[in-house]
């Protein structure tokens, strides 16, 4: 009985044998292989580019220094802040920043080369609003805060994979753009403005002022 199975088996496998000897001989499903692979590569490297562009309209353009927003706050606590971000189209969110002094961030693309030549002007997204404290001692034993403030939407982060590369690359540099920590008090606003260096954030109003003053 298993002389017979076995038989049969093995006779199944001559018969796949004999059948992939043959397609292989023809060349046909090659010649298929190669198309159907090609066509998967260019409509992946269609999509890899139509979420590139969608990931780079992200960012805005920078022709001149002008206002990103606002920044104000209001003292829930022993070193925790309320923090209002107004960004320039209007739009406000709301943090929770813990420490005494906070920073924002910026992702900057800066063309150059021929791309420069061609004037297109530097790019920016804002990134993360974060916290810090004055002493060393308090950096490591208290909770830490950040926020982001944007993001890649579709999973592509272009700066980010330019980022440690852009010094190799002819046409771009991807850089931070970071405004100096600025000390958090009780009703102060600050106003944060971009300018191709990078973010610059000033006192509104005196709270803001006699903060910034006393820090310095």
């Amino acid at each position: 009985m298993y002389i017979a199975i076995t038989f049969l088996i093995a006779l199944l496998a001559l018969l796949l044998v004999f059948w992939g000897g043959r397609i292989l001989l023809s060349g046909k499903w090659i010649l298929g292989f190669i198309r159907g692979t090609l066509g998967l590569l260019f409509l992946a490297t269609a999509l890899l580019i139509v979420l590139v562009a969608a990931d780079v309209y992200s960012y805005r353009n920078l022709a001149e220094e002008h206002s990103v927003g606002t920044v104000s706050f209001r003292k829930t606590g022993e070193q925790r802040y309320e923090v209002t971000f107004s960004d320039a189209d209007g739009l406000a969110q709301r943090f929770e920043l813990h420490g005494d002094q906070w920073q924002l961030d910026a992702r900057m693309l800066k063309w150059k080369g021929v791309l420069a030549r061609w004037g297109i002007q530097p790019a920016y997204r804002l990134d993360r609003l974060s916290g810090r404290y004055l002493t060393l001692q308090d950096e490591r034993i208290k909770e830490r805060s950040v926020h982001q403030l944007d993001s890649s939407a579709f999973g592509i982060d272009i700066w980010q994979s330019l980022r440690g590369i852009d010094k190799k690359l002819s046409f771009v540099d991807a850089v931070y753009g970071t405004a100096t920590f600025l000390p958090m008090e009780d009703g102060a606003v600050y106003d944060v403005r971009i300018t191709h260096n990078g973010l610059l954030a000033r006192p509104l109003n005196q709270q803001a002022t006699s903060a910034v003053e006393e820090w310095q």
